[in-house]
């Protein structure tokens, strides 16, 4: 009896071992999850329409509440939407036959729609057709003199040649926005483009030639390119990282671009995958992430090389540019690097032949000539020509300012920087 009193016990004591454990996870904290990678923002929906001036209003209202319900889809899903944003087919095949003064006022109505939906409104490029070249970039100017929400392009090659009237208008265009918009913001609104495709999301480039009911994305993923390539110990790792991370994150925003398509009816173009900076995620960042030096010193054309490689791997639908965006004052480490002297005009050329996106929003002083922007315009042609690839010129010259002074610039997008002189006015030593 007592043999078997604990024979019993020693079971009821091996039992109790066995289970107590598991008991106790019971009560325990589950295991934490492994973190989700965090998304990039969308810096925008851009969707793409044939304006009919007779209806532009039912238009841009039916296109607003599309835009509507495609944010509404993203952020569903845990992303935060940025911009919402309507690029119209080129405006001068709807202003025919409108004299100047009602074309503006025709645009001043657009511009006031566009601020009640919060929305920004791209009108297209000038002498992307025609023959009225030059009266379309004046046309273009006009607009973005009186209006705030719109933007614009001057398409400044043709036929894989650079189209030279085209070229000094847009000079013009950015010399008259210079002196006759507050601050000389006017001509963060415009941009010479050199073969740039359309559909690309990213203002103010963005056109389209099409039918419309179209849309594409944009991505502030300038952080998502940092993180990929943090640690790295050599340019090949970093450069299966920021595959991988892009891989994810483009499937996943096709995922539910494609789900807007099939419940909206309205035709998904693919993504932008150029990484566009943010003032809290910069592209000037993630590369020297991957070069291990300052912007502007050597190595920094290798590590813009290994980034616009390693996007050229992602396999989902893309639209526009899909390079690197290099805007000095759009990102604040760009911006403080132009301030240190390290990047230059010629500098961020050289960055534009491994795939960069041409000269974006570079401070220049007020009494930069016609001509001196101009040539400016015609290196990033010239460029763009020799290489066949997209690149573009968003110059910002500021009435009153000389080299040395600071912008005051006061849009939200923008940082304000010191004005350095153009190499031709720079004193020889």
């Amino acid at each position: 009896m007592k043999n078997r009193a604990a024979h019993l016990l020693v079971h009821l004591l091996f039992a109790f071992a066995v289970c107590s454990p598991f008991l106790h996870a019971q009560n325990a904290a589950p295991p934490a999850k492994a973190s989700e990678p965090v998304k990039p923002h969308v810096r925008t929906i851009t969707a793409f329409i044939v304006l009919d001036r007779s209806q532009y209003q039912l238009q841009l209202a039916e296109t607003t509440k599309f835009l509507h319900y495609a944010q509404t889809v993203f952020e569903s899903r845990g992303y935060t939407v940025e911009t919402l944003r309507v690029v119209t087919q080129p405006f001068p095949e709807y202003t025919k036959g409108m004299s100047t003064d009602e074309a503006v006022r025709f645009f001043k109505n657009l511009d006031g729609l566009a601020e009640q939906n919060k929305i920004r409104l791209n009108v297209g490029s000038a002498y992307l057709a025609g023959t009225d070249g030059d009266a379309q970039a004046d046309l273009l100017a006009a607009i973005l003199q009186n209006t705030k929400n719109i933007f614009g392009s001057l398409t400044v090659t043709k036929d894989s040649e650079i189209n030279w009237p085209a070229v000094n208008a847009a000079a013009r265009v950015m010399k008259k926005l210079s002196e006759t918009t507050d601050h000389s913001e006017g001509d963060f609104h415009f941009a010479a483009n050199a073969n740039v495709p359309p559909y690309s999301p990213f203002f103010p480039g963005a056109y389209h030639n099409g039918g419309g009911t179209q849309f594409s994305i944009g991505l502030a993923s300038a952080g998502l390119l940092t993180t990929a390539a943090q640690n790295a110990p050599d340019l090949p790792t970093a450069r299966r990282r920021i595959i991988d991370a892009f891989f994810n994150a483009a499937f996943d925003v096709e995922d539910l671009a494609m789900r807007v398509d099939r419940e909206q009816g309205w035709i998904y173009l693919g993504l932008d995958l150029s990484p566009a900076s943010s003032q809290d995620a910069s592209i000037g960042a993630a590369i020297e992430t991957i070069s291990k030096q300052p912007l502007g010193s050597s190595g920094t054309l290798t590590a813009v090389g290994t980034i616009t490689s390693a996007l050229k791997e992602i396999g989902a639908r893309r639209t526009g540019y899909s390079g690197i965006m290099l805007p000095v004052l759009e990102d604040p480490l760009l911006a403080q690097r132009w301030n240190e002297g390290r990047l230059s005009l010629d500098s961020l050329l050289s960055y534009s032949a491994v795939c960069a996106t041409g000269l974006d929003t570079i401070p220049l002083p007020g009494d930069t000539t016609v001509e001196e922007l101009a040539r400016i315009i015609s290196d990033v042609a010239t460029l763009s020509v020799k290489w066949n690839k997209p690149l573009s010129a968003r110059l910002l010259p500021v009435a009153g300012k000389r080299a040395g002074e600071r912008t005051e610039f006061t849009d939200p997008y923008l940082i304000n920087a010191t004005i350095r002189a153009l190499a031709s006015k720079e004193q020889v030593q």
